[in-house]
């Protein structure tokens, strides 16, 4: 909780329990109460706002997909080219024979383009 462990927490509530001293304490320990009420309806207002916003999709999402842990650049960078590319075959033969079969997609060669044409530039998904 926020870089603190349990005995620095106790540490600061004591020294809190000092400086704040004994009648003072019961009024702000009731603010800190109607504080945390007060979040807690907050919270459950906004839980059930989403709730109706979404509806009955809030069963179809999926959650983990979503977990920034899970988030590579690289591959969403190579979805997202390979779905705009159509599938070329590769004309130009390997110069080092494989043993394991490449999960990579085949380069494209670039022909060369007329003048006024726009031809594609090759991409290297390993180049990252």
């Amino acid at each position: 909780m926020f870089g603190v462990n349990g005995s620095e927490f106790l540490i600061l509530i004591v020294v809190a329990v000092v400086v704040v001293g004994p009648e003072r304490l019961p009024r702000y320990a009731e603010k800190l109460g109607v504080w945390v009420r007060t979040a807690r309806g907050f919270l459950r207002a906004a839980k059930q706002r989403v709730d109706e916003e979404i509806g009955d999709q809030a069963g179809d999402v999926d959650w983990a997909a979503l977990d920034p842990r899970r988030y590579d650049p690289r591959r969403i960078v190579r979805e997202a080219l390979l779905d705009d590319l159509p599938a070329a075959p590769s004309t130009a033969p390997s110069t080092a024979p494989s043993t394991a079969p490449s999960t990579a997609p085949p380069v494209a060669e670039v022909a060369e383009a007329a003048p006024g044409e726009v031809g594609v530039a090759p991409y290297d998904d390993e180049a990252t």
